[in-house]
């Protein structure tokens, strides 16, 4: 979101509804009576780029969205949910997670909130825990933070390898996670693997090489953490170049540690996201706010690390695009709650609970480059969750209170 006004980059909005009732099929199912029904569709309802609709109805047919508009209008259908005079929200879209892992570090997060500083290595010790686990071990981890997301109303996650640093633990990291979502990103280049400690130059020859041409088969994205302790921008260039020549497309752990070249970098190649953003200068939010790649924040990771907050209004301010994920992962951001991350960056980030919602939503999807998903309008993809609210800024105004209760994820409903 952009001070109130649509991200620059923002995927176009879609026409809006068509308001006849011949155009839905009696099998659908019309959730009626919803307070307020966001669509991020300023087309739509009280023109924000949120596109409020108050006292709203919508319409699911199968796996989509068929019709939105006003209760009062709503198309009769053979199925029939009450909201009761509860809010309804796309389902929020969670572009950057690590979730193919082993082990816990609790010992590491009691030692930092005991006055240790957080630093990259910490990674070294999910490897190992990782490597030792079996492929079930691993998909019964994904899968129980999976069902974990969703109960919270996550519909669509992004989730990455980067825990195996060996050609085959990467490999089988990335079919684990391709059998349950598509957004899948190669991450070899977490750190430097453990077992060439002394020659990080033959791991980047490993990761742009065997390992790449392992990993791409089941990968989406190329991910890389630019980094002091990980990867130079140098070797990033390198590893995100080889990945693009393998049809994969980049994404960057960009500038969360210290400034550095990450973001600069994410923009030249014409990254979908730069990831972290929280050590930016002039120039750095200047090309973001001039490229295509999304500036996606995590604020769970600042949470967990007591760490420096990103400024998102200076991002915002700048008209550059804004993604809020969880960076769920076993180190510095154990938490897959979308809803705790928007209040968050609402208390600690400066947006507000419009900004927030949007940028857990359709800005994620942004910065997965899809535009069936983060909004609810005819054709959008059936994502979507049912508040125990009247509005979504009960989110931010009731932090850590369960308020998902209901969530439909491709037309199919599930208890919050």
């Amino acid at each position: 979101m952009n001070s109130g006004n649509e991200p620059t980059n923002r995927p176009p909005a879609t026409a809006g509804p068509d308001t006849t009732n011949s155009a839905v099929a009696a099998t659908a199912t019309v959730i009626t009576n919803i307070a307020s029904l966001v669509t991020n569709d300023p087309s739509l309802g009280d023109g924000s780029p949120l596109g409020l609709i108050q006292d709203a109805a919508l319409v699911i047919d199968g796996d989509r969205v068929v019709w939105v508009g006003e209760s009062s209008k709503a198309p009769a259908t053979d199925n029939r949910v009450d909201a009761a005079g509860r809010a309804v929200i796309p389902g929020f879209v969670d572009s950057h997670s690590h979730l193919v892992f082993a082990g816990d570090r609790t010992a590491e997060f009691n030692a930092r909130m005991s006055g240790q500083a957080y630093k990259a290595g910490g990674i070294r010790t999910t490897v190992a825990a990782t490597r030792a686990a079996t492929d079930a071990q691993l998909e019964a981890n994904l899968t129980r933070y999976l069902a974990e997301a969703l109960r919270q109303g996550t519909t669509t996650f992004e989730t990455k390898s980067g825990y195996g640093l060996t050609v085959e633990d990467e490999a089988r990291a990335l079919r684990i996670a391709a059998r349950h979502t598509d957004e899948v990103t190669y991450l070899g280049a977490h750190i430097v693997s453990p077992d060439y400690a002394d020659d990080p130059a033959a791991y980047v020859e490993l990761v742009t090489g065997e390992m790449l041409d392992a990993c791409a088969p089941h990968a989406r994205w190329i991910d890389v953490f630019c980094e002091k302790g990980a990867f130079d921008g140098d070797q990033a260039r390198a590893i995100l170049t080889a990945g693009k020549a393998r049809g994969l497309h980049p994404r960057v752990h960009a500038n969360q540690l210290s400034y550095g070249p990450g973001v600069q970098l994410a923009v030249e190649l014409d990254a979908a996201s730069a990831d972290h953003c929280t050590h930016l200068t002039d120039a750095d939010v200047d090309a973001l706010a001039n490229g295509s790649t999304v500036a996606t924040l995590l604020p769970g990771a600042e949470f967990s690390t007591r760490a420096e907050w990103p400024d998102a209004r200076r991002l915002l301010d700048a008209g550059v695009t804004v993604a809020l994920s969880t960076d769920c992962n076993p180190g510095s951001s154990f938490t897959s709650s979308m809803p705790f991350c928007i209040a968050l960056a609402v208390r600690d980030m400066r947006m507000t609970p419009d900004e927030a919602l949007w940028s857990a939503t359709a800005g994620g999807a942004a910065a997965l480059r899809r535009t069936d998903i983060g909004r609810l309008t005819p054709g959008a993809r059936a994502d979507l969750a049912l508040l125990d609210a009247p509005s979504h800024v009960h989110l931010a105004y009731r932090p850590g209170v369960p308020l998902v209760t209901d969530v439909w994820r491709a037309g199919v409903r599930s208890a919050g």
